[in-house]
């Protein structure tokens, strides 16, 4: 659905971004993730035409995003939704009339009956029924969002582009906001590009995610592959692993465990049939979607590391010795 080639922009002698290549496919919810100042949103802009790239390339679909040509971008934007963190609506429009401000915008009439129809039956989808004819003044941080995200659908755009979209908004209304766009991208086979630092977002919703560092990618790959098992030093510092206050004596062996792995008593089996003890000092579990992975450190004698790797390697559990 999009592909970003080799991608660079800079801003007088600022790069942003530095042969970014980045391939999302159609139907998926397709993460974007970094620090502030990654190049994150710079990015998301020039994939919808909201600034010019100066060199490589983004394909949309089979057609290149050119700021050049008016009249293409013009229809290609057509095909992309964009939610933004600050919800943009009109506050002298009713939830209404600015679900259907895009259509407005395109000269499309706002008050037949198939376009009433559309309009109130996105309005239903975010779940606002009763909220038809009210101001943004009298909404809800996660109400305002659920409108912005009804008026990105109102064109029936093939592309959902978040940026930061719930960033303002508190932990229980994020799962909200998350769980119907899960909810679109399930029912409407959308394709959504996901901008955020929250890891909670990717965690709850991501497919794929690609890691951007100083207007590079990093790393790209399933969040629970970068994130429960993060290999590169900047994304570990990105979420502030706690293996760094491990003990300084002995070897620190990590654990790491998927899906079924998560069941057995690896542990406890391990002890019994090595007959030697051994330190558990960190340990986290992630949720990611519907399965759950973790992460577990051991602290023991250096003269035990060889006969415990050997006895993970036996029952196919993934391991690193902490440096």
């Amino acid at each position: 659905m999009i592909k970003i080639n080799n991608v660079q922009k800079a801003f007088k002698k600022t790069e942003v971004l530095k042969d970014v290549t980045i391939e999302i496919e159609d139907g998926e919810i397709f993460g974007i993730i970094g620090q502030s100042g990654a190049g994150k949103s710079t990015l998301l802009r020039c994939i919808n035409g909201l600034e010019s790239y100066d060199g490589g390339s983004i394909v949309v679909g089979n057609q290149r995003v050119d700021i050049k040509d008016k009249k293409k971008l013009r229809n290609l934007q057509k095909k992309m939704g964009m939610i933004f963190q600050s919800f943009n609506l009109l506050e002298r429009l009713d939830v209404y009339h600015n679900v259907a401000l895009p259509m407005k915008f395109w000269g499309i009439p706002i008050n037949t009956p198939a376009a009433k129809e559309k309009i109130m039956n996105l309005i239903k989808l975010v779940g606002l029924e009763e909220k038809v004819h009210a101001r943004p003044r009298e909404l809800s941080g996660g109400q305002k969002q659920r409108v912005a995200i009804a008026r990105a659908l109102v064109l029936d755009p093939e592309i959902l582009l978040c940026d930061e979209a719930t960033s303002a908004l508190d932990p229980e209304i994020t799962k909200g906001i998350l769980a119907l766009l899960q909810k679109i991208n399930r029912e409407m086979g959308i394709t959504i590009v996901v901008v955020t630092h929250q890891m909670e977002v990717v965690k709850q919703i991501c497919q794929r995610v690609a890691f951007l560092s100083h207007g590079k990618v990093l790393a790209t790959g399933k969040p629970e592959q970068l994130f429960v098992w993060p290999k590169e030093r900047e994304i570990r510092d990105f979420l502030r692993e706690e293996s760094d206050k491990l003990p300084t004596n002995g070897v620190n062996l990590k654990l790491f465990f998927f899906g079924e792995g998560n069941q057995r008593p690896i542990v406890t089996q391990m002890s019994q049939e090595l007959h030697t003890d051994f330190n558990i000092c960190w340990a986290k579990l992630e949720d990611f979607r519907e399965d759950v992975y973790g992460s577990l450190v051991l602290n023991m004698n250096e003269k035990d590391l060889e006969k415990a790797c050997k006895f993970l390697d036996s029952k196919n559990v993934t391991w690193e010795v902490l440096k």
